[in-house]
Formats: C-alpha cells, sequence, structure tokens
C-alpha cells in the first residue's frame, strides 16, 4: 500500500511538474505577443495606453509587451529604433503597435514586412505618405489615434455653446489660441478648433476675430504667446495642447488680477487641468472645460486592429473621438481612465 501509495505520489508530482513547465515555457499570450512600442513610457498618457493596450492582449489572447523612449524627443530616435529590432528579433512577436518620434524607419518596417508581422500605427504616423518605404512593402494595416481635428472642434463647440449661454459673443470678440508646434498634430488642432468656432458664430450672423500664436516647445514660449494674446485684447483663449496649460497655468494663477477677464479652454488632461477646473474661477480666471484624449482606448483599439488582423478579420482606420469634460464630469472620465493625472 505504501508503495503503491509513493508511486501515486510521483505520477502526481510528475504531472504538476510538466504542468508547470509548460506554463513557464510558454511566450507570451496563447496566440504569442504584440509589441507595442510607444513614444514615451513614464507620462500618465502612456500609463493610460498601456493599461488599454494589455487589456485588449487578454481578451484576444496575446501577452502585449510595452516600450518607450526616455522622453518623447527626436534624440531618442535611436534607442526606440533599437527597441523595435528588437520587437523583430523576437521569434513570438506576431505583431507591433508603433508610434515613433521621428522618420527613418524604413528599413525596420520592410523587415517586418518581410518577416510577415502586421504594423499597427497610434497616436501619430510612422513616416510621411510612405514615401520613405520601398515600393510594395509597406507593412502598416492601419492607424488608430485621437482625429485631433474633430476632437478640437468637440472643444470649440461646448466652449462656444458657454460663450453662448452667458451672452458673451458679439462681432469682434477676441478668441486666441496658443498652438504648441508646427506638427501636424498642432496645426490640426488650432485649425479645428477656429473652423468650428467660426462656423457656429457665423450661423449666428456674428464675425469673430481670432488670433493664432504658434510655438515652439521650448521653455517660456507658450507664456510669450500668453503675453501676445492678452496685449491684444484676448477675450477667450484655447491652449492645444497640456505643455501649453502647463505653462499658463503658473502665470494666470500667480497673476490672477491681470488675467481675471479672460476664459479659457484647453486640451488633453493632467494635474494643472485638474486643479485648475475644480477651482471654477474662484481664484483666478476660468477654465471653462477641455477636451481628453481617451488614451485608455488608443491602447485598447490598436492592440485590438493588431488582434482583428492576425485573425483575418478586416481592419480599417480607427478614429478616436475627444471627450468633452468641466467641473461636473471630471471625476467622472478620471474614474475610467479617460483623464489622467501627472
Amino acid at each position: 500500500m505504501k508503495k503503491l501509495t509513493k508511486v501515486l505520489a510521483l505520477v502526481l508530482a510528475l504531472v504538476l511538474c510538466s504542468s508547470i513547465f509548460m506554463a513557464c515555457g510558454k511566450k507570451g499570450g496563447e496566440n504569442g505577443t504584440i509589441a507595442v512600442i510607444a513614444k514615451g513610457e513614464t507620462h500618465a498618457f502612456w500609463q493610460a495606453v498601456k493599461a488599454g493596450a494589455e487589456d485588449a492582449g487578454a481578451k484576444y489572447g496575446y501577452s502585449v509587451t510595452f516600450r518607450g523612449p526616455t522622453a518623447e524627443s527626436e534624440e531618442y530616435v535611436n534607442s526606440q529604433r533599437e527597441m523595435v529590432q528588437s520587437a523583430l528579433n523576437n521569434k513570438d512577436v506576431k505583431a507591433i503597435v508603433l508610434a515613433t518620434i521621428g522618420l527613418g524607419f524604413a528599413d525596420e518596417l520592410v523587415s517586418a514586412y518581410d518577416k510577415g508581422l502586421p504594423v499597427v500605427e497610434f497616436d501619430s504616423g510612422l513616416y510621411s505618405g510612405g514615401a520613405d518605404i520601398t515600393a510594395g512593402k509597406d507593412p502598416t494595416i492601419g492607424g488608430v489615434a485621437t482625429d485631433n481635428f474633430a476632437a478640437a472642434g468637440v472643444a470649440a463647440e461646448n466652449f462656444y455653446a458657454y460663450l453662448k449661454t452667458n451672452g458673451l459673443v458679439k462681432d469682434g470678440f477676441k478668441v486666441g489660441i496658443i498652438q504648441h508646434d508646427s506638427t501636424a498634430t498642432g496645426i490640426d488642432r488650432a485649425g479645428g478648433f477656429k473652423a468650428k468656432i467660426e462656423e457656429l458664430a457665423k450661423a449666428d450672423g456674428i464675425t469673430l476675430d481670432v488670433n493664432v500664436q504658434v510655438k515652439a516647445n521650448n521653455a517660456g514660449e507658450y507664456k510669450l504667446g500668453l503675453t501676445a494674446l492678452k496685449e491684444w485684447g484676448a477675450q477667450a483663449i484655447f491652449m492645444t495642447n497640456e505643455g501649453v496649460v502647463n505653462e499658463v497655468f503658473p502665470e494666470v494663477s500667480d497673476n490672477a488680477a491681470a488675467y481675471k477677464d479672460i476664459l479659457f479652454c484647453g486640451f488633453d488632461a493632467g494635474t494643472n487641468q485638474y486643479n485648475w477646473i475644480k477651482d471654477a474661477g474662484a481664484k483666478y480666471a476660468l477654465l471653462v472645460g477641455s477636451v481628453a484624449q481617451d488614451s485608455y482606448n488608443i491602447g485598447y483599439k490598436a492592440v485590438e486592429l493588431a488582434a482583428k488582423k492576425l485573425a483575418g478579420e478586416a481592419v480599417a482606420d480607427v478614429g478616436i473621438a475627444g471627450r468633452w469634460y468641466n467641473a461636473d464630469n471630471i471625476d467622472e472620465l478620471k474614474d475610467q481612465n479617460i483623464f489622467y493625472m501627472g
């Protein structure tokens, strides 16, 4: 009896060890790995993207790796290229989700094509119109990103509604825009806001005076844009990204009397927008509201697009709509991982 018991124990142990070996030796999810390579990794925006990507991977049976350079600067483009090359050399990787911080990834993209790895663009484009990709060897299957023009239009629509409800808009009403750079993102956000708010005013028989200050992402430049708009006599100002807000908010809060008569509208999320909007203008100029990118769904939809392509499904570009928030719903969006702190 004791001998039989020992034999059964040995069999059970072997089965258990075999199961553990199989589980530990298995790479990635049951279907393999989807490598996500972002423009960054530590910022709250990218952490929300990562959460969405991992959830989509879990749903579709893929392990998700998430990597990004130290900062969203072209000086780190070689570091990001190494991350792409690492993914290409990983035999468990079945697809790549990529948001580059610069051009020059043609060789890596051609390599992905040759290896049969679909590539999903997300957050921004990979290259200019495919011009630097060898003819017939483009591995990209689609893109997932915020529709910046449309999202800025959402901001304009809600901002204009506030102005109209409070009887503030009239001919010659001065609207300023601080555009964060001259990239497609900056152009689309400034252009989308301008086009929509002018369209709405025109429908009411009103002509607005709009002043766009285009600035580079250098310390102090957004503050210069703010100063220029104040001297111009701006009555309302739209800020096209979190970086602009982060430079404008301290200036506005430290000089409350100087800016108390200007209304503000933002884009993106972050701690400064949270604190500014929750204050509701009690101490300084009012941040009426802002539009947040749905960073969680950008990550989720990008991985989902890759998974669907791998499953043989037809796929297409996915535009993620921006979400308007103000003091009434900011905490709700925060709970949904759409509004992030940081």
